[in-house]
C-alpha cells in the first residue's frame, strides 16, 4: 500500500537522521561532504567514545576525523575500522565479530563526496603481529622469533618487509585512482603514521624491544611513511606527515607528552595507538594540510 505524502515525508526525515547517526555525522554539520577511509589509527580504539554504531569497528567519536568535522562543521561519513587492510578499502568485506560484515570502505564514497581521508598500510604488513614478534625478554634480547627480531624479518639481506611496503604501493595507488575516478571533484589526502619509537631505541620495559629492532622497527615505519608519500603525490592526493610533528611525542616519552601509548597504556588507548591527544594532533595536521 502507499504511503502518503506526509507519512512518506516524516520516513524520510527519521532516514535523513538515522543514517547521520550511524555514519558519524553531527547533526548541525552543514559543511561539506567528508569520507574517512582507514585503519586503527584512523578509527581510535579504546579512545572514548565508542561509537555504538561502527559495526564493531572499534571508532570514537574523538578520532582525528570526529575532531576536524567538529572544527571545520564537515557532513562526517566515517568507515574507518580497526584491521582494515587495503583489501577491505578496495574489494573485501571485513568481518568483525561480533559484530554485522562491513562492506568494503570505497562504497562511502560518491559522486557528491567533496573531501576524502585515507590512513592504512600497517595491518596489510602485519602489525599486530610484528609488534608481538619483536618483544624481546631483555634489553638484549632473545625475541619470540629468535635472537633478534630484524635476523627473522631481515633475512641474509633479503628485507621482508621493505619488500612488503614497496608491493603495497599499487592497492594504494588502485584505491586512489577510484577515489577520483567516483569523486573527480573531491580533495583527497593520505596520512602517514605517527612517531612510535624514539630515534636511538626502545625504552625499557614500557615498550620492551632490543635496542637494534627497535632502530630496525622505525627505518620500517619510515619506509611506510616514504612509500605512502611517493604514491600520494604521484596519485594527485595530498600527503599529510604526522610523523615529524610527533617525534618528541612517542611511546617512550612521559604519560603527560606521548601522542602514541606503550604496551601498557595509561590512556585509554589500544597498545602501541594514538591516544585522544594523539588524535588531536594529526586533526591538527590534516587541517593545516588545507583539508
Amino acid at each position: 500500500m502507499p504511503r502518503s505524502a506526509p507519512v512518506a515525508a516524516v520516513a524520510a526525515v527519521v532516514f535523513s537522521a538515522a543514517l547521520a547517526v550511524v555514519t558519524g555525522s553531527g547533526a548541525a554539520a552543514t559543511g561539506a561532504a567528508y569520507v574517512v577511509l582507514g585503519d586503527s589509527y584512523t578509527s581510535g580504539p579504546v579512545i572514548p567514545t565508542q561509537s555504538s554504531a561502527a559495526g564493531g569497528c572499534d571508532r570514537s567519536n574523538h578520532n582525528y576525523p570526529s575532531d576536524v568535522a567538529a572544527a571545520l562543521n564537515l557532513t562526517l561519513t566515517d568507515v574507518s575500522c580497526s584491521g582494515a587492510t587495503t583489501a577491505n578499502i578496495l574489494n573485501t568485506t571485513q568481518d568483525v565479530s561480533p559484530g554485522p560484515d562491513n562492506p568494503p570502505q570505497l562504497t562511502a564514497v560518491g559522486s557528491a563526496t567533496q573531501l576524502v581521508s585515507l590512513q592504512v598500510g600497517g595491518d596489510d604488513l602485519g602489525f599486530t603481529s610484528i609488534i608481538e614478534n619483536c618483544l624481546a625478554l631483555t634489553p638484549w634480547g632473545p625475541t619470540k622469533v629468535g635472537a633478534n627480531c630484524r635476523n627473522y624479518y631481515d633475512p641474509n639481506g633479503k628485507n621482508s618487509l621493505a619488500n612488503d611496503i614497496t608491493a603495497l604501493a599499487l592497492p594504494i595507488a588502485t584505491i586512489l585512482a577510484d577515489i577520483h575516478n567516483t569523486a573527480p571533484n573531491a580533495k583527497v589526502f593520505v596520512l602517514g603514521y605517527p612517531d612510535i619509537l624514539p630515534q636511538n631505541g626502545a625504552c625499557w620495559p614500557s615498550m620492551p624491544f632490543e635496542t637494534a629492532d627497535a632502530e630496525y622497527l622505525n627505518s620500517i615505519e619510515q619506509d611506510l611513511n616514504t612509500m605512502l608519500q611517493e604514491t600520494a603525490q604521484a596519485n594527485s592526493a595530498t600527503f599529510v606527515n604526522t610523523y615529524t610533528p610527533s617525534e618528541g611525542h612517542n611511546a617512550c616519552t612521559a604519560e603527560s607528552t606521548r601522542w602514541v601509548e606503550p604496551i601498557v597504556p595509561a590512556s585509554a588507548a589500544d597498545p602501541v595507538h594514538p591516544n585522544a591527544n594523539g588524535e588531536a594532533a594529526m586533526a591538527s595536521e590534516l587541517e593545516q594540510a588545507g583539508i
